[in-house]
Formats: structure tokens, sequence, C-alpha cells
């Protein structure tokens, strides 16, 4: 039997041996010696016995036995060479009692390079072996900041707790993102039963990956599953069996193949034109139009914050506008029980449309999304790559550059404070904008940092006024309506008197009724028939869903100049992000462009160079600020709390 199998495996080599020669690649195995120095390799870290996922083991050490393989391992020596009568006696061995001996390789990259048990790889790869045991050199690379390095280094950091080897990804925070959904913290240990419970779960995992035709595919099993994880949980995957694991990978494959995409994201930073009634609909009468059910979910109630009140407001005003052709209702305080249930009560409900209105419920409204793809649900987020919901949000930075330059144009001290709730995306632009807005009008202007996701907003405040600034922007609406009064809008503080100046304003009640609208038209279910990306509606003063609202005490002068900087954002006359610009460590920004690009604006993990402060760790933030940031937190601020103990080269692992 063994010559049998010898001959199908020289087979196998003949064949990858002509595929590689005739697309011009190297038919010969990897070497790592060709491209890391002896002295790199001697300076490894032992790993001890390890068990060695099979089609991660790529090469060679040396150069030795480079000859005797094809790229996928299988013997290429001809039938009566010793090696080959060496790897039959291997597999005889592996076929009557098993091959127990362990290897030696070296790791670099998380790819495995053989130096004592080619010939045993090659037997276990023949046979379909998921792994191997060996005794494991790693070789880290040096820190040159590209990604792929950057990324292995996260890994290292989650190997150095969970010990596990298999899972890859290819986007940076994915490890810590996949700790978090486990429950476990950056730091935390994996027990022994924990291993093993995730290696079983992955294998079936990648058995239903698989059957849908993810080999196919550029993205790793790894990506797909935090995905579906992202989605239904990890303790629902672990529950679920493989056909079904398979059903629900279905229905979610186009957000799968999303991940291959290197621009995922098609941004709607417009309204798009409606659709005008035909020559016949003027003629013959419509029919009797069925009732629309439209449903908000709150993260909150509209009694005691600020944010809910506006979407609130919103809802009460299309039910004015739309009036029998729509039926609205509002489901408060969400996350208090299982967000997905009362995602499902509302489609239960027979509503059509479901604008879920916080980031922090994006994971629920994405599951419901997928396992209701006839029904319109649109989550308000920003940045957020997937292809089953739609997310809505508004170019606040536009208002903020306002308020910006109105405080530096009325400023004394050149001193202004302001006060951020959560490092989202979205939000580090508005206080760029802001500080930008405040250097155009003042070069001396500074900006002075405080974040309420760390000390509550009315102790942010009560910081920024100990420094002797009394021109605070603060919170873009009052979280806490009755306490929180300090923390809305551009205000003039005097001792314990709050004169409010400016203030932005949310029109959502415009946004849901122009949303609705091509709902109706179809116009909205077109754009994403249309499109194979993930759709964000990122509209701004243009499109009348962003303003800024003055007190009287602000002079004729400065509403007047504010009027006109408002105008000429609409028109697109003045562009708050002119480049070149400079943060605060004195990199130039933006150079050979004339702004900056939407993508870079949403995309922002610097502080410009006239703010004193910075980006909050992620373990600085409030409970409330860290679910936050998990669901809609910029890059820097998801992956902060994992770089602390992410080693470098040289470091004992």
């Amino acid at each position: 039997m063994p010559d049998v199998y010898y001959k199908e495996a020289l087979k196998l080599a003949q064949k990858e041996y002509r595929l590689c020669v005739s697309k011009g690649k190297s038919p010969c195995l990897p070497v790592l010696d060709d491209f890391l120095s002896s002295e790199k390799a001697s300076a490894g870290i032992d790993l001890g016995l390890v068990q060695i996922p099979m089609d991660q083991i790529v090469g060679t050490k040396s150069r030795g036995r480079v000859n005797a393989f094809a790229p996928n391992f299988m013997p290429i020596m001809e039938e009566k060479t010793e090696f080959a009568q060496k790897w039959k006696h291997l597999c005889q061995a592996h076929i009557t009692e098993g091959i127990r001996d362990p290897i030696k390789v070296y790791e670099y990259m998380n790819r495995f390079y053989v130096e004592e048990g080619n010939k045993r790889v090659s037997v276990l790869k023949f046979f379909d072996a998921y792994n191997i045991s060996g005794n494991v050199i790693r070789i880290l690379p040096e820190r040159t900041g590209e990604e792929e390095v950057e990324l292995y280094y996260e890994f290292v950091s989650f190997y150095k707790y969970s010990k596990i080897n298999f899972i890859e990804f290819s986007e940076r925070g994915s490890y810590a993102t996949l700790q978090k959904a486990l429950g476990k913290e950056t730091d935390e240990e994996w027990t022994e039963d924990e291993r093993r419970e995730f290696s079983a779960v992955y294998y079936y995992f990648k058995q239903a990956y698989i059957s849908n035709g993810g080999d196919k595919l550029q993205s790793t099993v790894g990506d797909a599953m935090l995905g579906y994880i992202k989605i239904y949980g990890y303790h629902e995957l672990k529950n679920t069996e493989t056909a079904d694991i398979k059903k629900n990978l279905s229905r979610m494959w186009e957000d799968v193949i999303l991940k291959e995409d290197e621009a995922p994201i098609e941004l709607k930073l417009h309204p798009s034109e409606e659709k005008k009634p035909g020559v016949l609909s003027k003629v013959l009468p419509s029919p009797s139009p069925s009732v629309t059910k439209v449903a908000f979910l709150y993260d909150g109630t509209p009694e005691s914050s600020g944010w809910v009140l506006g979407h609130e407001k919103g809802r009460r005003y299309i039910q004015r506008i739309f009036d029998d052709k729509i039926e609205t209702k509002a489901y408060s305080n969400v996350m208090d029980n299982d967000p997905f249930a009362v995602i499902e009560q509302a489609v239960e409900d027979k509503s059509k449309i479901i604008f879920t209105t916080t980031p922090r419920l994006l994971q629920a409204s994405l599951r419901a999304a997928v396992e209701h793809p006839d029904i319109v649900i649109m989550n308000c987020s920003l940045n957020k790559s997937h292809r089953y919901i739609r997310s809505y949000y508004t170019r606040m930075y536009e208002a903020k550059f306002i308020l910006g330059a109105i405080a530096g144009s009325i400023t004394d001290s050149g001193k202004l404070g302001y006060v951020c709730d959560y490092p989202i995306y979205g939000q580090i632009a508005g206080i760029n904008a802001f500080a930008l807005g405040a250097q155009m009008v003042n070069p001396r202007a500074k900006v002075y940092l405080e974040w309420s996701a760390i000390k509550g907003a009315q102790e942010a405040s009560q910081a920024l006024k100990r420094q002797n600034i009394h021109l605070i922007s603060s919170q873009d609406t009052a979280r806490f309506l009755y306490d929180d009064r300090s923390s809305f809008g551009l205000s003039c503080i005097h001792g314990d008197d709050m004169e409010l100046i400016a203030n932005p304003v949310w029109n959502w009640g415009v946004y849901y009724e122009k949303i609705l609208r091509r709902v109706f038209d179809k116009t909205l279910q077109s754009e994403y028939e249309n499109s194979n990306k993930a759709l964000n509606y990122y509209w701004g003063m243009s499109a009348g869903v962003v303003d800024v609202v003055y007190s009287k005490s602000l002079s004729l002068a400065s509403r007047r100049f504010a009027d006109l900087l408002k105008e000429s954002i609409i028109h697109n006359v003045c562009i708050p992000f002119l480049t070149p610009m400079y943060s605060q460590n004195g990199e130039k920004i933006g150079e050979g462009q004339k702004s900056l690009t939407l993508e870079q604006i949403i995309n922002m993990d610097y502080l410009v160079e006239n703010v004193v402060g910075s980006i909050p760790k992620y373990e600085e933030l409030s409970p409330m600020g860290k679910a936050t940031v998990d669901m809609a937190g910029i890059e820097k601020s998801q992956s902060a709390h994992s770089q602390a103990s992410q080693p470098k080269a040289g470091d004992e692992i």
C-alpha cells in the first residue's frame, strides 16, 4: 500500500511542480536561511512543544532537502531512490501506529520552516492531517511599522495568553476584538479546556466556511469567524451544528466577501434626487396605500438623554409629515434587555423600516438585517463595513468648524475648552474642525481637550474652568437634561452661570424624512442593489441635517460671519480641512492635496497642532465608553488597550 501512496504523492508533486513553472514561480520549497541571517535565527525564542497546523508549515530551515519536495511538500524524487523508501517506511508507520515523534521547526511570521522531520510533514500532509507536534523556535521580525508586521505582533500578544496559533486575521485589532468577544480580558490566560473548545469550534466553522466557497477567497477563516461572532455571538456559534453554521454563513456571505475589498465602504454624501412620478401616475388613480410601520430603538429614554430626545423629536416630526401613511413606534431602554429580542419584537409588530439610534445596537441590528433581508434596518453610526445594514450619521464637524471660528473670534485669552464624549468615528474630526476654525480667525488660539467618558461631563467642564478657560464647546446634546446643562453647545462660563452662545443642531427629523422618501420611491433599495459595498449615509449642512443656531447674546457681526461660513460650507467654498495641516507631533498632513478626503476625515486618529490634550486609552474609559468604543471606536482607541501588552523584538514570549 505505501507504494501506491507514494505514486499518488509523486503525481501531486509533479503537478504542483509544473504549475509553479508555468506561472513563473519557484518549484521548490521556500528556505528560511535564504531570507534570514544565521545571527537572527540564533536569537530565536524557544516556545517548547507546540501543536502546529499543517497548512502553516510552508518550507524548510536549510537547503539540505529543498530539492526533494515540491512546494506542496509532496515528494518529487523517483520511486527507486533511498529517499522514496524512507518516505514509504514512514507512511507504513503512520498507517499502523501513527507518527508520534515531534519535528523541529522555526516559526517566522506564523509560518513554519522544518529543520528536522521534513518527510514526516510530507506524509502527514498527504493524509490531510490537521496538525503535528513540534519543538518550535520563534524568530521575531524587526518592527518596521508595516501593516503585516504590526498585525503579526498583535498575534504574538494574543498567542502569549491563548497559545492558539491557527486563527489568523487580515485586519489589525482583530485579535483583541476576539478576546473581548469571548468575554476575556486582553491579558487573561486561556485554560486548556477553553483552548480545546475553541479549537473544535474553529474546526467546524472552517468546514462550513470551505463548503460555502471560502477556500476561493483571499480573506481568512478568522476574518469570517469573527464576523460571524459579531452577528451571532460566540456562545451561539459553539452550540450550533455545522449545517446551521453553513446556512447562517450563506445568509451573511456578501459580508464575508466584502472583507476582501480594499475600500469596502461607499459614502453617500448627499441625498440623491427624488424620483418624479410618471405620467400615468398623474392620470390613473393610485391604489390606497397601506400604512408603513416604522420603528425607532433607543438606548435610554427621551426624559434622561438629550441624544434620545433628538431622535424622538425626529420620530414625531415624520409622523406629522407623513400623517396616516406611516405608523411609528418607539422602543426605549433597549440595551437594558436583549437588544436582538427587541428588534425581533419590532419585526413581529410588522415594522418594515427600523432605525437603531446608537452604535451600541449595531451587532443586534446586523444580525436582524441578515435574518430579515426584506426589512430596511439602519444604524446610527459611521464607518461600518457591513453589507447588510446601512449606517447613517451627520457631518457634524462642519458645525464644529463654525463654532470654533466663533469662539476664536470672541476669546480674549486665546484659551478655548472642548469636552468630547467618546473617541469614536466622527468625533475626532469634530475636535480638529473646532480647533482649525478657531485657528483660522485667531492663530494663537489653543483648544484644551477633556473627555466626559473619563471624568463625566460636569467634572470635565470643571477641569477646564480651573484652568481659567471660560469659552467651552461641549457635547453635541445634553446627555442628562436636568443636571448636565453645561454640556450643551458653545457656552461662556462665569462662576456658576452659563451663557449659551451657539449650538450645533442635529436635524434628525429632516434626515428621517429624506430617508423615508427614498425608501418609498425605491431609491434606497436601488442604491443597495447597484452597489456591492457597505453603504454609509454621511450627510451634512447641504442636506439640511446639520445646522448652527445662535443665542441673542451673540453679536450681529458674529452671526453674519457665522452665516457666511455656513453658506460657504453648503456650497463647498469653505473647506474645514484644507491642507497642508499639522498634527500635535508636527507631522504634515495632506501634503500634495487641496483638502483631506472624506475617508481621511472619518479615520482621523490624531489631533491637530493647536489642541492641548490626547485621545484617551481604552482602560481610562467608563463602562459605557468602553462599550461604545467596542462598537464604533477609532482603531487607535479600540486597540490601545492591547498595545501595552504587545512585545518588542527580542522580548521573552
